[in-house]
């Protein structure tokens, strides 16, 4: 049962580490860089407005991956950095409508907010972070609690605490056990010597015994020649 239960942690421990490394690299990669850089074209944002309800909600995670404009379909979800009227130096994430090319050969993409009433400005190819591949929301508190400094350290002491603290349950289990076993190898080694005690205390007894029956022998003999 205890290898059962070690070899299932064992799986879980190695896809937390991952799934915990992975998104804090990404996120802390954002962080630092202003959404400059991403982890291997991919990147994560928190919807903060209800425009694309019902497909995303407030406190929902996005996953955008970076991809080839001329890969970006109509209907497909784009993050990108507004930079007119009232989206300018915004994040946004759209939902694309029409799409369209420049004399000078960039893609031009018309979005809108599905809760919208009215399509954003165009934008062009340079401002797309990516495309929008997946949501979670589980991973918006991660990402939101590291806005801060203490959020930060929260987000990665925390859940490897909870990984170290779990190897030290298994780690002292196994050395009670090991301890056990110890002490049982020892009682038995024991017992062994005290057997083996018995048997040279047995074996005294007999030798003692059998010089005694030669002496009362010798005597007898003695005697019966003086008769």
């Amino acid at each position: 049962m205890l290898k059962t239960i070690k070899t299932i942690w064992a799986i879980l421990r190695t896809m937390l580490t991952i799934v915990l490394v992975v998104v804090l690299a990404i996120v802390i990669t954002q962080r630092i860089s202003n959404n400059k850089m991403s982890i291997a074209g991919f990147r994560i944002f928190t919807v903060i407005t209800e425009s694309m309800i019902p497909d995303y909600v407030v406190g929902d995670a996005i996953f955008t991956q970076a991809v080839e404009p001329s890969e970006i379909k109509v209907g497909d979800d784009i993050t990108y950095l507004g930079m007119a009227e009232s989206f300018k130096d915004k994040i946004v994430t759209h939902r694309v409508i029409d799409i369209e090319k420049s004399e000078d050969g960039l893609y031009i993409f018309q979005t809108k907010g599905i809760a919208n009433p009215e399509p954003d400005p165009k934008i062009n190819e340079t401002q797309i972070f990516g495309k929008v591949i997946y949501k979670i929301k589980s991973i918006s508190y991660i990402n939101s609690i590291m806005g801060n400094l203490y959020g930060m350290y929260f987000a990665i002491f925390i859940p490897f605490g909870l990984i170290m603290f779990i190897e030290f349950i298994i780690y002292k289990h196994e050395n009670e056990k090991e301890n056990e076993l110890e002490q049982k190898e020892k009682g038995k080694d024991n017992g062994d010597e005290e057997n083996d005690s018995i048997k040279n205390n047995n074996k005294i007894d007999k030798d003692k015994e059998r010089r005694k029956e030669k002496r009362k022998k010798r005597r007898k003999k003695r005697r019966n020649k003086k008769d």
